[in-house]
């Protein structure tokens, strides 16, 4: 094996290839093991190491680079992810919970390193590493419909505060170890990392926000203006000796609001979660050294259990206190306990910066990489199972949890006080008909009109005559929409747009005609560029103001009389899919099933709550549409779907996106659903919430 290396090229094309060889290949096996795919990349990394194979060295300035960039995304990314807008709303008890969970741990950890005989600057800097936490669990809490909880919303809010302390204790114990440490030199410190944190929080927000609204729709450009953003604020964090780290999670939080959760978010998380976030998870690995990292569990086998058990006691007593001063419930209290375990993101970046500053020894940092292990195992455990214990709606944590029903409120969305319109984009004279019939269905039953829509795609000259063939294939289009509607006795308001971009022509055209609803066709050809990038349906659930139905109809929507809807959670997503196949039922006379599926740990009592929670919801606006519960107990949510399809004429999917806390993305059950379903689909997509 030693000689591998020597019969390949010696050329940094070599190991960029076998970087994304890994990152193509690791993480999915993993996963199938029920391990985290970041726990391969690293395990990877020790295999391809010096320790291994050989084929990668940390020492090489390209793998410096990658890591490097990896870091500084990673950070930047976790930054970008934070909701600041469920921060503002329970601000005064995140920074209290932030405190709290931030002081305890940093004083716990800090004592137990110089019980070890570390010095009392790197204790401190082993106490920052306990302090600060990754949301791991945080799919966990949205797929069990209890994100806008109180306790998790407190959680999500308390990452800012930990995270941001952490990444500060670190800058300045690197800055003290790096050079004589005096009263000034520490003032001198405090100042320039004050000064530079509101520089960027403050002039890359205005800046950001100033050329986005000036570029428009150019996403290139924006794309390049977040990167550039995010590296000079990395730099300049190196130019008052603070690590790169610190200056990209404070750029993550100063473009949050300008770039929104929308396409150029997405493109930026795509390229991260993709490349640069997995190269720095191998990079951690080629660091081990693997001998040492053995010597944690026999000559160090002591300070693993201190500093495990340490985290774990100090995350729990912060959690506790935060009981004591709130009066939350146990399972709320579990609940935020279990979400702050996690120690991935921030804690392996700081402990590499303090490990390549020679502040922190090997051992250390092996240990804080068997910590990153084990809570990224039990964190979410614990969090799924606390967080299915909490109220199913809304509320104050300190309420009932599951043992009584909280008052739920009926279906209430597409609100009645304005007229109720349906967008109908129309491209494929094929599909065009049941798209019509569709929307004429769930217009009429509320009385309202449809919007049929045809883009023609813009040209730089007005008189283009690729423009006049557009606009006359438009023109058919809307002339056979009229048609159709009018056969259902809908009014209908045709409209051609001319647009460069058929995304932001249709979320455009549905703002303005303030639209209710979009139905639009779903495209089977998706394309490199689509792949990549996103599609045209991706980019409307982005952009859009409006929930977006996505049809694929096999048959005349006039003979759909029976019509699944998997329910998961009582998420807001979840039940404006249920409404919308309410309205078609009530239209077309078709009978709906609930479809509830839970995981085999759910008890028989829990499912009863729900299930009477979800029926009073759907009967609580006086629908007589008839509608049945179904239950089934099954880890297979997909096949479980696939399976009850094959009794009815149509299927209403919620659609949903989870990310893993290092920006890997996870495939959504609507993939495996979409290929394999034999009946007509509609994927219900919602604005961001």
């Amino acid at each position: 094996m030693d000689n591998l290396p020597q019969w390949l090229p010696d050329t940094p094309i070599v190991p960029f290839t076998v970087l994304l060889l890994v990152v193509l290949t690791v993480p999915p096996l993993f996963e199938r093991l029920k391990l985290p795919g970041l726990v391969g990349l690293i395990a990877a990394g020790v295999v391809l190491g010096n320790d291994g194979l050989g084929l990668l060295d940390p020492a090489d300035d390209y793998m410096k680079l990658f890591t490097d960039i990896g870091k500084i995304y990673l950070m930047f990314v976790a930054g970008l992810e934070i909701d600041l807008a469920e921060f503002q709303r329970k601000k005064d008890r995140s920074l209290v919970f932030g405190i709290a969970t931030f002081t305890i741990p940093l004083v716990g950890g800090a004592l137990m390193a110089t019980a070890f005989g570390y010095s009392l600057n790197a204790s401190v800097l082993i106490g920052s590493l306990l302090a600060s936490h990754t949301l791991l669990g945080y799919p966990i809490v949205s797929r069990l419909g209890v994100a806008g909880n109180e306790a998790v919303t407190v959680t999500i809010g308390a990452t800012i505060f930990t995270d941001i302390a952490a990444l500060l204790v670190l800058a300045i114990c690197v800055s003290i170890h790096g050079g004589d440490f005096s009263a000034t030199s520490l003032v001198i410190q405090i100042t320039a990392l004050a000064l530079y944190t509101g520089a960027v929080l403050v002039g890359l927000d205005r800046a950001g926000k100033l050329y986005f609204k000036r570029t428009g729709d150019e996403e290139s450009n924006q794309f390049l203006f977040i990167l550039l953003a995010v590296f000079l604020a990395a730099v300049g964090a190196q130019v008052i000796n603070v690590d790169q780290i610190v200056g990209a999670f404070l750029a993550g939080l100063a473009v949050n609001d300008v770039v929104g959760r929308g396409p150029v978010e997405n493109k930026v998380e795509f390229v991260g979660s993709t490349l640069f976030i997995p190269f720095f998870f191998v990079g951690m690995g080629l660091l081990l050294d693997l001998s040492a990292f053995m010597e944690s569990f026999t000559e160090n086998l002591g300070f693993v259990i201190a500093i495990v058990v340490t985290l774990v006691t100090a995350k729990f007593i912060a959690s506790m206190a935060i009981k004591v001063i709130y009066n939350y419930s146990w399972n709320s209290t579990m609940t935020m306990w279990s979400l702050s375990i996690p120690q991935v993101a921030a804690t392996l970046a700081a402990a590499l910066a303090g490990f390549n500053a020679g502040l922190i020894p090997d051992s250390v940092f092996n240990s804080v990489v068997v910590l990153m292990l084990i809570t990224s195992v039990i964190g979410p455990l614990a969090t799924s199972h606390f967080a299915r214990k909490l109220p199913l709606s809304g509320g104050s944590v300190g309420e009932r949890d599951t043992d009584e029903n909280p008052d739920l409120p009926p279906l209430t969305f597409f609100p009645k006080e304005k007229p109720f319109k349906v967008v109908v984009p129309v491209s494929n004279p094929l599909t065009e008909r049941y798209l019509i019939e569709m929307a004429a269905i769930v217009a009429r039953q509320r009385s309202g009109s449809i919007v049929p829509l045809a883009i023609a795609e813009a040209h730089l000259q007005m008189d283009e005559p690729e423009l006049d063939v557009a606009i006359r294939r438009s023109e058919r289009l809307l002339q056979r929409a009229i048609e159709v509607s009018n056969e259902f006795e809908v009014e209908a308001m045709p409209r051609i747009r001319i647009d460069s971009d058929v995304a932001h022509g249709i979320s455009r055209t549905a703002r303005e005609e303030n639209a209710s609803t979009i139905v639009m066709g779903w495209n089977e050809n998706i394309g490199i560029r689509a792949r990549l990038f996103g599609s045209v349906v991706d980019s409307v659930f982005w952009s859009s103001h409006c929930p977006v139905g996505v049809m694929r109809l096999l048959d005349d929507p006039l003979n759909i009389h029976q019509i699944l809807v998997p329910v998961k959670s009582l998420a807001p997503q979840v039940m404006e899919a249920m409404r919308f196949a309410q309205l078609f039922a009530e239209s077309n006379q078709a009978e709906l099933t609930l479809l509830h599926i839970c995981d085999r740990r759910t008890t028989p009592e829990q499912i009863q709550a729900f299930e009477t929670s979800l029926m009073t919801i759907f009967h609580g606006g006086g629908s007589q549409v008839p509608a049945q519960m179904k239950t089934v107990v099954s880890d297979d949510i997909a096949q479980s779907i696939l399976e009850a399809s094959q009794e009815v004429d149509m299927v209403v999917l919620c659609s949903r996106r989870r990310r893993t806390a290092g920006g890997l993305a996870v495939s959504d059950v609507a993939t495996k659903i979409l290929g394999q379903i034999t009946c007509s689909m509609v994927l219900f997509g919602e604005p961001h919430w």
